[in-house]
């Protein structure tokens, strides 16, 4: 395939840059201890400073892959598939999630909102973020806000969006890893006087898991 043809392939997202897949348990929020097929999309601007998978920004390190095929390889695994990033919002989801739809796939979405909803999801995960924050479309569809505490002013953040987010939309804090000794005990601080939340934790890492 012609150079210019791959590129008119991902803008219509018929292909995407595919980072990496691989089946595992979902380690946080809502569907934490589920078994899941993980789909990372290259290609992320939004810049957070603690991100964990900052190879993932730079969508040209990463190899437009058909669709097709990606979808072949995750209805192999599991019969719940998670798309995350980098930002999956940068490209068009809807070619990629009707496809797995057609093989009867549930689709998840981990997102940080900041480009309009595209695609069709059984379940979307928003993880806002300070630099760029989620368009309004997200805040109105999301099943779960999953809001990053990196310090003590991430609570009035978290406070901010969960205005902003629909009225369904279940609330979790986690502590960001680097920081989970020092954050974790105010998280738990934090819900048990405010029961509108709950605690997620990053239990894929304390699993040793992918």
């Amino acid at each position: 395939m012609l150079k210019k043809e791959i590129q008119l392939a991902v803008e219509k997202g018929e292909m995407l840059p595919l980072m990496e897949e691989f089946y595992t348990i979902q380690g946080e929020g809502y569907h934490t201890g589920t078994a899941a097929y993980f789909i990372r999309i290259g290609g992320c601007d939004v810049g957070c400073h603690w991100c964990d998978v900052k190879e993932s920004w730079n969508a040209e390190l990463h190899p437009p892959t058909e669709t097709d095929r990606i979808v072949a390889n995750a209805k192999k695994y599991a019969e719940t598939v998670v798309i995350t990033g980098g930002e999956p919002l940068t490209w068009n989801m809807e070619p990629l999630t009707a496809k797995l739809k057609e093989q009867d796939l549930r689709v998840h979405i981990e997102t940080s909102g900041a480009y309009p909803l595209s695609g069709t999801w059984d379940w979307i995960c928003l993880s806002p973020k300070k630099t760029k924050l989620p368009q309004e479309d997200v805040y109105a569809q999301a099943h779960e806000l999953k809001v990053i505490i990196h310090n003590k002013h991430d609570f009035l953040f978290a406070e901010e969006q969960a205005a902003k987010v629909n009225d369904k939309a279940i609330l979790f804090l986690q502590p960001e890893w680097s920081k989970k000794e020092e954050m974790t005990p105010l998280i738990v601080d934090y819900v048990m006087n405010n029961p509108k939340w709950r605690v997620s934790l990053q239990t894929h890492k304390y699993l040793n898991i992918p």
